[in-house]
């Protein structure tokens, strides 16, 4: 049977719930009675809990919950409080920074007041969860790579809400809170600096962004194929290797022309990850506040070609003799 597993026909093997690590002294019991769904099993690891929150993770739940609600009601003032309208207009519903004019005063509530309380709590509830992650690896005893690439989320989170509004001297720079009205955002941001995709750093940051896809599709696939000969207990492989780490690190050599262990593949998909949003931030913080217009600094730089002149230059009437002064 198991020279047939593969990805749709995962054996699922019933064991004692595990709770985990012993924790170390002084810190809260993990939460919850663990128990085993069918179809997360198909995916992925059938037990669901427990978990451990400890205070910060609690608060950031808080937090985090302040912040949706905050959202959430003023979304729902928006349709008249009718739950209809609510989930039909959901989509274009949203939470809208303070006015250009504000500039960095504190809006009343009905003109951004609002949106910067949700952003406060918003960006509470993420430092606190980052606060978490840390700490609960150094617990652990483990590495704090985790903690560190959420950073470089929450750093492109904060340049587009904190960091470049406060720059440019306006709160009215931000992101809106909701669906449409985010990806209505980027294309006018994109469209009133010359186009983004002239912006050297958001094409690095695309190329990392599709780097880490491919990376991690490509390992988790190599990993699952070499799962029948045990590659999915990768800690073991490491140390002891076999068939499997020897078989993943062949079609590594012969599909994509270098090599990948156990080891190197991980970090080779962390730091594609992790430089997505660190270049993207980079690229955003540049934006409105050292380039004005990509598109003008690409024909400088010779990165891409000006406009071919396809109509004859239109003379101002206002130019030639016999017009009125």
């Amino acid at each position: 049977m198991a020279e047939y597993q593969n990805l749709f026909t995962r054996v699922q093997i019933r064991a004692p719930a595990h709770a985990g690590t012993p924790l170390p002294h002084g810190t809260w019991d993990r939460q919850g009675r663990p128990f085993f769904s069918h179809l997360l099993g198909r995916i992925g690891d059938a037990q669901i809990g427990p978990i451990y929150l400890g205070t910060t993770g609690l608060l950031s739940l808080v937090c985090g919950f302040i912040a949706f609600e905050i959202i959430g009601l003023n979304m729902f003032a928006q349709v008249h409080w009718n739950p209809i309208q609510f989930v039909r207009m959901l989509p274009w519903l949203a939470l809208e920074p303070p006015s250009p004019a504000n500039g960095l005063h504190l809006p009343t509530l009905q003109d951004g007041g609002w949106w910067l309380m949700a952003g406060f709590f918003l960006t509470s509830s993420l430092l606190l969860w980052w606060v978490r992650m840390y700490r609960r690896a150094r617990a652990l005893g483990l590495g704090t790579h985790v903690a560190w690439a959420f950073a470089a989320a929450i750093w492109l989170y904060l340049v587009l809400g904190i960091i470049r509004p406060v720059i440019m001297g306006n709160f009215g720079e931000a992101v809106p809170f909701g669906i449409f009205a985010h990806l209505d955002w980027v294309s006018a941001f994109s469209l009133r600096y010359g186009n983004l995709f002239y912006n050297p750093f958001h094409c690095l940051s695309i190329a990392f962004l599709y780097g880490s896809a491919l990376l991690f599709a490509m390992h988790g696939g190599t990993i699952l194929a070499v799962s029948r000969f045990g590659g999915d207990r990768e800690i073991e492989q490491i140390v002891d290797r076999g068939t499997a780490s020897e078989r993943a690190a062949l079609f590594w050599r012969w599909t994509m022309g270098f090599n990948a262990t156990m080891e190197s593949i991980h970090r080779w998909a962390w730091w594609f990850a992790v430089l997505c949003p660190l270049a993207g931030g980079i690229g955003i913080l540049l934006t409105g506040t050292v380039v004005d217009n990509w598109y003008l600094w690409a024909v400088k730089h010779g990165v891409a070609p000006m406009y071919p002149h396809v109509f004859a230059p239109v003379v101002d009437p206002a130019t030639l003799s016999g017009a009125l002064k």
